[in-house]
């Protein structure tokens, strides 16, 4: 089993980064930083982020900030620093797009997200082509629980831009709340296909479809995968790891997820439930060395 786990992580996470640094990108203040279409934070008042993991190599830098022009720039291999001139824009189909954006991060119930899906219909009405703003619009009524008005937001996007990883993410996400599970892993596995490999968005999906199968070792390597793409961005996932190995009865790996979890966010939303299990999972992962011959 454990040769079928490895094999799996490795198929699935062929990006995998071993050596990483710093990278310090300068922007405009409150600026969202994305790295090969990961959102990786935002810049701070003075305009600068700094990311303590990211791989060699080269890389896409895409920048957005409220009134400026969006933009995407190369990082070439072995920059540390990176300065990013945005250029302010008038484009109202561009200007109501980031009003939506930011909606949707902040909307709190069904009434935030139906004026964010309004925002992006505005958008879409501007610049009827944008692909980014119909998965938006898709995230948003994914969260409204419109499937069908979600997909078709989908296949809008595809029309402009036919090789979409995210959409396809997206469309593995609404396949699984529909409890269509092949159809999900189906389209989960595009996405990876679409974006080389370099999808965590699809390997969490995955995972989670593994799960609903009771197919545990594979949700773990697809967890796995996510986290070594996202350079641990994102430490909820280590709270979905940790879960998967307590239904593996495996209290010692799921100890040391929740652990990472705990220290890349020690006030998150599932720190307080985290803490209150892991002295009786430390017990039995005690327990299980002591019997092991």
């Amino acid at each position: 089993m454990r040769v079928v786990v490895l094999s799996l992580l490795l198929l699935f996470a062929s990006p995998v980064i071993y050596a990483q640094a710093s990278l310090t990108i300068t922007t405009e203040p409150n600026a969202i930083v994305w790295i090969d279409e990961i959102r990786r934070g935002a810049t701070d008042p003075s305009g600068k982020l700094t990311l303590t993991k990211v791989s060699p190599g080269r890389h896409s830098v895409r920048v957005r900030a409220k009134g400026f022009k969006e933009t995407t720039t190369p990082l070439l291999p072995g920059r540390r620093a990176l300065a990013v001139k945005l250029v302010p824009t008038t484009d109202q189909a561009e200007l109501t797009f980031q009003e939506a954006e930011a909606a949707r991060e902040k909307a709190r119930g069904d009434e935030a997200l139906k004026k964010a899906a309004d925002l992006y219909r505005e958008a879409i009405k501007l610049r009827p082509t944008s692909p980014a703003a119909q998965i938006g619009l898709a995230r948003v009524l994914m969260d409204l629980n419109e499937f069908k008005e979600a997909h078709a937001a989908i296949e809008a996007a595809r029309r402009t831009r036919p090789s979409y990883a995210e959409a396809s993410a997206i469309e593995g996400r609404l396949y699984r709340d529909e409890a269509f599970d092949d159809e999900a892993l189906r389209s989960f596995r595009r996405a990876l296909r679409e974006a080389g490999g370099f999808q965590p968005e699809a390997h969490v999906g995955m995972a989670k479809v593994f799960e609903d199968k009771g197919q545990f070792a594979q949700a773990v390597a697809e967890y796995r995968a996510a986290i070594a793409q996202l350079s641990d961005s994102e430490p909820v996932i280590y709270q979905m790891l940790g879960a998967a190995y307590e239904k593996m009865q495996r209290p010692k790996e799921a100890v040391t997820a929740y652990e990472k979890y705990l220290e890349l966010a020690p006030n998150g939303s599932y720190a307080a439930a985290i803490r209150s299990i892991l002295e009786q999972l430390k017990r039995e992962a005690a327990g299980e060395q002591q019997i092991i011959p």
